[in-house]
């Protein structure tokens, strides 16, 4: 075979370029492989000297130099690649290095002009065991922090090239004067080690690999314990303000408890007089058509009055917060009025209420009656800390472009300006009671809705709350 050397490094070359080839996707890793592109370069450096070896028999000698050049660059940019395993930074020296490989390639130059294959040899072997003693060093340092298969592996082939290189000096430097012989002229003894030390730097390039590939997979894996943990805890939080809503709706409805009492008592005790008057004149035989018929009118408005606070605190309370459904903003209001009409009855409070009607919004009732039974209840408990002579709540629904725009306001004394910033954070209150969740989950549930909400002050003093959500499509 005339140029069996020539051949070698082509089918090495051909192997290593494979190995660049398919390298390439660790480069979508970008977060992951940034720390790692010297390995690359180290790989391509070492592709190209491979080929510069093919063509210099039949080219320039200086081509030698190149290729030599190359070659131990190669190893200098493996050396970089461990010394970033350990979390160094390798910017100072990878400005350095042109400057650095120049000077070794002047210094390979002289001695291929003016010196023998003996020297050429023992400057690029000596220099390639510096590199790895560097790279041995660094891998060690590597594997006490984590322990990766390949990492191992990796030092191996490291080592065994150490030994190669020490061999190949050692037979190339004991024996005879090689004279200007140049690399393809090599005495089969030395070259055999040198194809064994070529075939492990092309082991140490694949363990490289494994070892990315082996970290991303440890990665992977990870990431995927890590959302598991994640949506537990999603779960677990979704879990929690589930508990405070419904705890929020028995705080906000126990504070109308007794108002909403005495609403139900009257139809209640209206109905009972009722029944007692029917049995009486059923009894004396007295009931005549028409008395029956006003006496059952009467039961039965009493009876639907009575079912109407019941079907309003129902929707309030009911477990329905997955459930979207497009509703009338006009009868999420109603059913709030009517739990809170007592209330602000007792209290002499005025509703004034301006509601655009054919509004539709798409959401679980029973969360946007409560934020509107927080906010008119925070309005009720300003009034009543207020002492107002004669308080005013207002209420209005409007349509704002895509959105649902609604206003509480009252003429109580407003939000003291030291707790505006932080007036929608999860237990921050300006009550002397409570525990300051209410305002929290109104901002949750309208965000969760794709809505908002905010503060700003009433005209003529008092507070004022505005929330938007989005129109049904």
């Amino acid at each position: 075979m005339r140029y069996p050397n020539e051949t070698l490094f082509l089918v090495f070359a051909l192997l290593q370029f494979g190995l660049l080839i398919s390298s390439l996707p660790f480069l979508q890793k970008e977060k992951f492989v940034k720390p790692n592109y010297d390995w690359l370069v180290a790989l391509g450096l070492n592709t190209f000297a491979y080929l510069l070896f093919v063509i210099t028999s039949s080219t320039f000698p200086q081509v030698l130099t190149f290729a030599n050049t190359c070659y131990v660059g190669g190893y200098f940019f493996i050396y970089l690649f461990s010394r970033s395993l350990n979390g160094h930074s390798n910017n100072r020296i990878v400005s350095l290095s042109p400057g650095i490989l120049i000077i070794y390639g002047c210094c390979f130059e002289y001695i291929r002009q003016f010196g023998t294959f003996g020297g050429r040899a023992s400057l690029a072997l000596g220099t390639l065991i510096i590199c790895l003693i560097l790279i041995l060093s660094e891998l060690f340092s590597a594997r006490k922090k984590e322990r990766y298969i390949q990492l191992d592996f990796l030092i191996l082939t490291s080592i065994v090239e150490m030994v190669l290189a020490v061999i190949r000096v050692y037979l190339i430097v004991t024996g005879p004067s090689l004279g200007k012989i140049n690399l393809y002229e090599e005495p089969f003894s030395s070259a055999l080690w040198r194809w064994i030390g070529v075939a492990f730097t092309t082991l140490s390039f694949i363990s490289i690999i494994g070892y990315l590939a082996e970290k991303l997979s440890r990665e992977n894996s990870k990431n995927t314990d890590d959302n598991i943990r994640y949506k537990a805890l999603i779960h677990e939080r979704e879990t929690l303000i589930a508990n405070l809503v419904k705890a929020n709706r028995t705080a906000a409805t126990g504070a109308l408890s007794a108002s909403i009492a005495h609403e139900l008592n009257q139809p209640l005790g209206a109905s009972t007089l009722n029944i007692q008057f029917l049995r009486m004149k059923l009894e004396k035989g007295l009931l005549s058509p028409k008395l029956g018929g006003e006496i059952l009118d009467s039961l039965e408005a009493d009876n639907k009055r009575a079912a109407t606070i019941v079907k309003s605190l129902r929707s309030i309370f009911a477990d329905d917060d997955s459930y979207a459904q497009r509703v009338e903003v006009e009868l999420l209001i109603s059913n709030v009025l009517s739990v809170v009409n007592p209330h602000l009855k007792s209290r002499n409070i005025q509703m004034q209420l301006k509601v655009q009607e054919g509004l539709q919004i798409l959401v679980s009732p029973s969360e946007i009656e409560q934020v509107i039974l927080n906010l008119i209840n925070n309005s009720i408990q300003s009034l009543d800390s207020s002492k107002i002579a004669k308080g005013v709540i207002a209420l209005v629904a409007k349509q704002d472009g895509r959105y649902v725009n609604i206003s509480i306001s009252d003429n109580g004394s407003g939000v003291p300006a030291e707790f505006k910033q932080h007036l929608f954070e999860l237990l921050n209150t300006t009550k002397q009671s409570g525990m300051g969740l209410g305002l929290w989950l109104c901002r949750h549930l309208l965000t969760r809705l794709g809505g908002t909400i905010w503060y700003e002050n009433a005209k003529g003093g008092g507070a004022k709350f505005n929330f938007k959500i989005p129109l049904a499509p």
